[in-house]
């Protein structure tokens, strides 16, 4: 009878608050209302309808902002809240901004020529590059403008006891806030945007009113920017002969058509990131690098994954592994059989790679010959600026917004790297389009860059905890199909590209490679940035790089110690990378058929999967 009637008391609890209060007080006063005026439903809301309010409420917001609120909000009083107790920054503050004024006013009464009282740009820095901003009023403007920005990033800077990323994000949105006042973005200001509105009467102003309204038009219908319609994929960008020799839910493998009479025994299977349409590697013909290792006598394999969409919400980290790399070696290693494999990966397919590898290399599984990645981390504790769009509240913020649509939608994961480069892609473009009148014409490249893909729900929650939030790949926390992976478990050897300029996977993180596998690593810094630095094709000018390759038993040296010793080179890496690839080969061999059963052709190159949009 006791279990009979504990049973019945937790069944009573099953049917929520307002059950088991009004049951308890049935013949009390909110018994008596309940039972005659059962006017209170929002007692009984389904959890799943609440949560759905929240995900409806954050993804609302982010039609306005890319960022969490609540990652702003916490930021922001982290940094008042120590600011107000530090007496001792305020007068470093108070005092610096005493010395600013004196500067300006130095400034002024020295004389537009004087450039010793000028207020040097920071390298990177080119908005005011020009000579024009040197002459009076304009030199006041800009002069007046840089100390306010300075005096400011040294207010959200060294606050003692701010949080190490509210330190980082808030010189970043404090910039992002200050450029809207920056001189070089008000016409009236910019002497440039005076010198030709004066030339053309004014039409500098109609052609950009027209360029915006083109654009605006363009957006709203979902359309590429102006110019990117005369790149086609497989007319005259993605044209390297193929075949497409598999497919599952996610991927399309293409094996290219081999073009020399022999080939080296060992294929190629390049992995490019699920963020981005493969044929970044295979752009025009003059710049392919598809075509480059072709043309070498290499067989080359490529990954082109699907664009997600609601379906494929569940894809998970897993998926992409199991599905992506995995089903890609099985297929390769029946076409091509008894013959290691030369992998690749770019971006976050390195990442993916290097998981690949030491879970293979956990299983004994031999089937890599080497690895070469491209702009790749694998430890993201110093990932760059892209860490400012990662902690918990703004990956609730991110999860909020997929959680209709089951994926991160391109235009917002293009917003977020336009905001990492807002200077010279945001504002000097709009300064360009929009004042000036004038239209950038549009490259290969650039329109590559538009024909960006979404990203499915649950592999990008897991992939951005784990990786960028956690860091659990380099602490052997990382799961891969239901076991931990560990880096130190590679014996293959690498051969690592970084670029200089990469605001996306900073070379110094790459660097740290040297830290996690025990391997031969030969590793190339780059010039360029993180997609113009890759595709760095023979006979490109103003291209230099550096390489270097450590033993297994060579000392570790830091990212500025192999920067200072490592000397540098003119031209392009490919060549050297190539020569590389050749002396992990063994021999030439003839070309292998185009597929092979179960394997067989199913279409030309460059498939399906790359229209999906």
């Amino acid at each position: 009878m006791n279990l009979k009637r504990e049973n019945n008391q937790k069944n009573q609890y099953k049917g929520g608050f307002d059950n088991v209060f009004f049951e308890k007080f049935g013949n009390g006063f909110f018994g008596s209302v309940h039972k005659h005026f059962p006017l209170i439903p929002f007692l009984k809301l389904d959890k799943k309808i609440t949560s759905n309010i929240d995900h409806k409420l954050h993804a609302l917001w982010a039609n306005f902002n890319s960022f969490s609120p609540g990652s702003i909000a916490t930021a922001y009083y982290d940094w008042v809240i120590h600011l107000s107790i530090s007496p001792g920054k305020q007068l470093d503050l108070l005092e610096s901004a005493r010395l600013k004024s004196l500067m300006l006013a130095e400034y002024l009464t020295s004389g537009e020529q004087d450039n010793k009282k000028r207020l040097h740009l920071l390298p990177k820095d080119k908005r005011f590059k020009n000579e024009a901003w040197h002459k009076w009023p304009f030199c006041v403007y800009q002069q007046a403008f840089l100390l306010i920005e300075q005096w400011w990033i040294e207010a959200v800077s060294d606050v003692r006891g701010v949080t190490q990323h509210h330190s980082d994000i808030l010189p970043f949105l404090l910039r992002q806030f200050i450029d809207i006042f920056c001189p070089a973005n008000i016409a009236f200001m910019n002497p440039l945007v005076l010198e030709k509105t004066t030339e053309e009467a004014g039409m500098n102003f109609v052609r950009g009113t027209h360029h915006l309204w083109e654009d605006w038009e363009r957006i709203a219908r979902k359309m590429p920017p102006v110019g990117a319609e005369k790149f086609k994929v497989g007319k005259n960008i993605a044209v390297t002969p193929g075949k497409v020799i598999y497919q599952n839910q996610l991927i399309e493998l293409i094996q290219y058509s081999p073009s020399t009479d022999t080939v080296y025994a060992e294929p190629l299977l390049i992995i490019p990131a699920w963020i981005m349409k493969y044929y970044l590697l295979d752009l025009s013909p003059e710049n392919s690098l598809v075509k480059y290792l072709v043309s070498k006598g290499h067989t080359v394999f490529m990954i082109s994954w699907k664009n997600p969409s609601s379906q494929d919400r569940d894809l998970n980290f897993d998926s992409y592994l199991k599905l992506g790399v995995m089903d890609a070696l099985e297929a390769i290693s029946t076409i091509v059989p008894k013959q290691k494999i030369h992998a690749i990966g770019y971006c976050l397919g390195g990442t993916l790679l290097f998981i690949a590898a030491a879970r293979m290399a956990h299983d004994r599984d031999t089937r890599l010959k080497t690895i070469t990645t491209f702009a790749a981390q694998v430890d993201f504790e110093d990932a760059g600026e892209i860490q400012y769009f990662v902690d918990e509240s703004q990956l609730h913020f991110l999860e909020d917004i997929m959680y209709d649509k089951g994926y991160l939608d391109a235009s917002r994961i293009a917003g977020t790297f336009y905001l990492l480069r807002s200077n010279d892609l945001i504002w000097s473009r709009m300064i360009e389009t929009y004042l000036m009148g004038e239209r950038q014409e549009i490259t290969d490249l650039m329109a590559w860059n538009t024909d960006s893909t979404r990203l499915p729900h649950k592999m990008h929650s897991e992939y951005l905890r784990s990786l960028y939030l956690n860091d659990d790949l380099v602490s052997g926390r990382f799961i891969a199909l239901k076991k931990p992976v560990s880096l130190r478990d590679i014996s293959t050897p690498a051969f690592v590209v970084s670029t200089q300029k990469d605001h996306i996977a900073p070379w110094k993180s790459v660097y740290k490679i040297h830290l996690f596998i025990e391997s031969e690593i030969t590793f190339v810094l780059t010039s360029g940035g993180h997609n113009g630095g890759i595709i760095s094709e023979p006979r490109r000018p103003h291209r230099r790089y550096q390489i270097a390759t450590r033993k297994e038993r060579d000392i570790h040296l830091s990212p500025q110690e192999w920067e200072e010793i490592v000397p540098s080179r003119s031209g392009s890496w490919w060549p050297a990378w190539q020569k590389w690839l050749v002396a992990h080969s063994t021999h030439r061999t003839k070309p292998p058929s185009m597929g092979c059963k179960p394997y067989k052709p199913l279409r030309k190159a460059p498939g399906n999967y790359v229209f999906i949009n």
